[in-house]
């Protein structure tokens, strides 16, 4: 019995589920039309839906967007106890408008650069994470010395050209001196069982380069001070555009080696990590590479207005504190715009990772010796400033031994906390010297240039 129900079974019951389902179809199609419950239904299916609504998803990017942006700005302003500074910036702008107190405008312009230059810096290092070392280090160099070379704009538009000279030859002073000098020593300290390692080649190019640029500096010196100019007044600032273009050809031709011939030139070469066997971290970034790219164009906005500020109020200063504008130019100067490089080395030779602290350090120097001077003369002749390579004698001199030092403290490959503490002593005798060094053509300077 049960063997013939099922074959009678199976079609009826097919059958009957057909019948059903185009019952079902027909009463669905009138109900669609007709019926609350199925209205009901389908408002339901269309709540439980992720898109509920234009307006809905609208608020949600919205929302998505105040976040991210939230969470951008506290990593960036927020996250550092340096940033506690910030607010000296906007101070000096209301004292500069409102009062003609000069030395607070210069202290609090200088305080308020120091937390943007280092933030500055730090964004450098998030854009650095999505390309190579290379290109990284490049980075590092070039924004690293975004203060130093805004502030000299605002000089030489403004007909400083002894300020120029002076800041540019004080953050090469800074760098290869207090920067790495504080790097060796910090490194030194924290690595005290053991001499780190350097590669010698990429130090012995760099210093070829200062050396070099030593040389286009020096010429015009000693032709205006033997007096054998062929044509007085006009051969001394001719020689100093030809050498800056050459300077200029001589670093384009050092990038383009950097970039295919010197693969690995920033990456650290540690025999020490190599014995030991052990594989470095790999750093993330903390934002993503249009972030960096963002927060960079607004820092270096903010750091352009504060010093337009801090330029001008460098002579009214001057003459308040008695205090030499060659020092304020030479030291005070290089020491906010390098900030940054001067955490970055340290941390990196903490680390033991020498190399990325030589490169922050006298690769910024090559940038500012080989790039950024011969940059400013040619912005000059441009705008109608005279600026030259004269940097005067008693200057030239003083960069001049300062890269015979630090190219015989890299000639062997390796450091320690010795040699480092010397480059500090070095930098205190430098900074000692431009205290008690009168330069005369420093304040005379801008009303001379503004009358040609």
């Amino acid at each position: 019995m049960a063997d013939r129900t099922k074959p009678m079974a199976g079609p009826n019951s097919h059958l009957e589920m057909g019948s059903l389902d185009g019952r079902s179809v027909l009463e669905f199609e009138d109900e669609s039309l007709f019926s609350p419950r199925t209205m009901s239904i389908k408002n339901s299916s269309l709540d439980a839906a992720p898109h509920r609504s234009f307006y809905e998803a609208e608020e949600f990017g919205c929302k998505c967007i105040f976040s991210r942006t939230f969470n951008s700005i506290r990593r960036v302003m927020f996250s550092d106890k340096l940033n506690l500074l910030v607010p000296c910036g906007p101070l000096a702008i209301i004292v500069d408008t409102w009062t003609s107190h000069h030395v607070w405008v210069f202290f609090l312009s200088l305080l308020g650069i120091i937390p943007l230059a280092e933030r500055l810096g730090w964004a450098t290092e998030q854009l650095a994470c999505f390309t190579g070392p290379t290109v990284g280090g490049l980075l590092n160099a070039t924004f690293g010395n975004a203060t130093e070379l805004i502030i000299s704009m605002y000089a030489l538009n403004n007909g400083m050209i002894r300020v120029v000279q002076q800041s540019l030859l004080g953050s090469i002073l800074s760098n290869m001196l207090l920067v790495l000098g504080c790097a060796f020593f910090g490194g030194g300290i924290v690595h005290s069982h053991k001499e780190q390692l350097f590669n010698k080649a990429n130090a012995a190019l760099n210093s070829g380069l200062l050396l070099m640029a030593v040389m286009g500096l020096l010429f015009p010196a000693v032709l205006h001070f033997t007096h054998t100019e062929l044509h007085f007044g006009k051969s001394e600032l001719a020689l100093s555009r030809f050498s800056s273009c050459v300077m200029l050809v001589a670093y384009a031709a050092y990038l383009f080696f950097q970039l295919t011939s010197q693969k690995n030139l920033y990456s650290p070469v540690n025999e020490g990590d190599q014995t030991d066997g052990s594989s470095e971290e790999e750093e993330t970034p903390e934002m993503s590479k249009w972030e960096s790219i963002i927060w960079l164009a607004i820092l270096t906005i903010c750091i352009s207005v504060l010093s337009e500020y801090l330029v001008n109020a460098i002579e009214g200063a001057s003459v308040s504190m008695n205090i030499p504008v060659a020092f304020i130019s030479v030291i005070l100067l290089p020491i906010v715009g390098n900030a940054a490089e001067h955490a970055g080395a340290v941390m990196f030779a903490v680390k033991d990772k020498l190399d990325i602290s030589l490169g922050v350090a006298i690769g910024s120097s090559t940038q500012i010796s080989m790039f950024a001077i011969p940059f400013c003369v040619i912005v000059g002749w441009i705008i109608g400033r005279p600026m030259d390579l004269n940097f005067q004698l008693f200057e030239t001199a003083v960069l001049f031994m300062t890269v015979l030092v630090v190219a015989v403290m890299l000639q062997e490959g390796t450091s320690n906390y010795f040699k480092g503490f010397m480059l500090l002593l070095c930098y205190l005798i430098v900074a000692a010297s431009f205290f008690v060094h009168l330069d005369p053509k420093s304040i005379q300077d801008k009303p001379k240039s503004e009358g040609t």
